[in-house]
């Protein structure tokens, strides 16, 4: 038996809690949770790049973090929205 939890599925797991979570500030908590776990791997992944891949990327990865810092000051109900169509998405891509 396939035990294994793919990454799409602890995505949507986690915007799923975001939905569902009825206190504000818990919900905004666990939006600034997930800027902060997406800011590491963003950092992690450019830590890891060559010279010539560290150009190559540069731009999405810099599109990356504009992303992230406009969902910064994001209230409860817009990260609920945020949650709801991330999760729209990752269900129309596995179609």
């Amino acid at each position: 038996m396939n035990t294994s939890v793919s990454t799409d599925d602890v995505i949507f797991n986690f915007f799923k809690q975001i939905c569902d979570e009825k206190d504000d500030n818990k919900c905004i908590q666990l939006g600034k949770n997930w800027i902060q776990a997406m800011e590491t791997n963003l950092y992690d992944m450019e830590k890891n790049l060559n010279g010539a891949d560290k150009l190559k990327y540069k731009d999405d990865i810099q599109s990356n973090r504009d992303h992230l810092d406009s969902l910064k000051n994001k209230s409860s109900k817009e990260w609920r929205e945020y949650a709801a169509q991330c999760i729209i998405e990752i269900l129309d891509q596995k179609k």
